[in-house]
């Protein structure tokens, strides 16, 4: 499973949207900037968040978007699931009839671990979750650069 650039940007977008705080609206030409990703590919992607209720945008000179619920309650799954469509790593068979033991064992022994394994990661990560973790790797950065100093 290789997850798009549409899954990657569209959790950057979100990351993006909610560092500006809940009460900040930020324009696609900002997130842009900041992301280094095109506005035209950023635009569609922003479409596809909002129809799944993650964001709302505001028209007009002070608009933009912001998050539609706190970043607590934004699972990374339904995200990625909302952008990717499904997840796991192969199709399951069209007959297990046709599956050959070898095959069945591949799948179940191997396949659907992997797959098991991502969506309970996945499961627990929220979008405040990766906040808290880039927050902390913002500071244990800056630590390190006052100690080398």
């Amino acid at each position: 499973m290789k997850i798009s650039t549409k899954g990657r940007y569209g959790v950057r977008f979100l990351i993006d949207v909610a560092e500006q705080g809940m009460d900040t609206h930020t324009t696609l030409s900002e997130i842009s900037k900041r992301q280094n990703i095109s506005s035209a590919y950023l635009g569609q992607i922003a479409g596809s968040l909002k129809r799944a209720g993650y964001i709302r945008s505001i028209k007009g000179s002070n608009g933009g978007f912001t998050l539609a619920k706190p970043p607590h309650e934004i699972q990374l799954r339904e995200v990625l699931h909302s952008l990717e469509g499904d997840l796991t790593i192969v199709d399951p068979p069209i007959s297990t009839e046709e599956e050959s033991l070898y095959r069945r064992a591949i799948r179940i022994g191997l396949y659907q671990k992997i797959d098991e394994a991502v969506a309970q990661t996945l499961e627990v990560m929220t979008l405040d979750s990766l906040l808290r973790h880039g927050r902390l790797l913002h500071s244990v950065h800056n630590v390190a650069a006052l100690r080398s100093q």
